[in-house]
């Protein structure tokens, strides 16, 4: 991965969780030392989860900044998963101690904010900013299914991580959806019935 020559400091900034039946989604804001060399960076995806979570020590031990933005399943229910997740990048850059001199988002649109920015498609790949908060949100959203699981046993969370998992399906058929789930997704929506609006 190549450094990128902007103005500093530089943000990274990547989202997690839009495609998931439950739980909240996530973004996470990051800048980087530049003399700093965190080793193997890339997509959080490609990853197995005991290498995500040694990154994920090394750039919150490392990074100059971080912050975690988020927007909530009744956010999420109310404005739709685009602007949520686009609210999500945001707050996770209003989280940053500093206030970037550039920001690099992955993907192919941007908040409507005021910043100095740029969408990367595949930046994750690319840029090493990007790929840290790639690897803060994955791990950050993560833990907190894990902890969804130990609330709402049944359904798999700490597996399947709200992801519409044959077992998640299954367990939304036979338990019903819960206050974690989102209500205006398929198939949440349709076994909710006339209660979703």
């Amino acid at each position: 991965m190549k450094q990128v020559d902007l103005p500093l400091p530089i943000a990274g900034v990547d989202e997690v969780g839009r495609g998931p039946l439950a739980g909240d989604v996530l973004a996470a804001a990051v800048i980087l030392q530049k003399e700093s060399q965190i080793p193997e960076l890339d997509d959080s995806k490609s990853m197995t989860p005991k290498k995500r979570k040694a990154l994920y020590s090394l750039i919150k031990n490392n990074a100059l900044y971080w912050s975690i933005g988020r927007a909530s399943v009744v956010e999420i229910d109310k404005i739709n998963i685009l602007k949520a997740t686009l609210l999500a990048m945001d707050r996770a850059v209003q989280g940053l101690a500093v206030i970037p001199g550039f920001i690099l988002v992955d993907g192919n649109q941007l908040p409507n904010w005021g910043y100095p920015s740029r969408a990367i498609i595949r930046g994750d790949k690319k840029i090493p900013e990007i790929s840290a908060a790639s690897i803060i949100a994955k791990v950050t959203r993560d833990q907190e299914l894990e902890e969804l699981d130990a609330i709402y046993p049944g359904y798999g969370f700490a597996r399947n991580k709200g992801y519409p998992t044959r077992e998640h399906l299954s367990a939304l058929k036979r338990l019903g959806p819960t206050d974690a789930h989102r209500k205006s997704f398929e198939p949440v929506k349709r076994l909710l019935g006339p209660r979703s609006g």
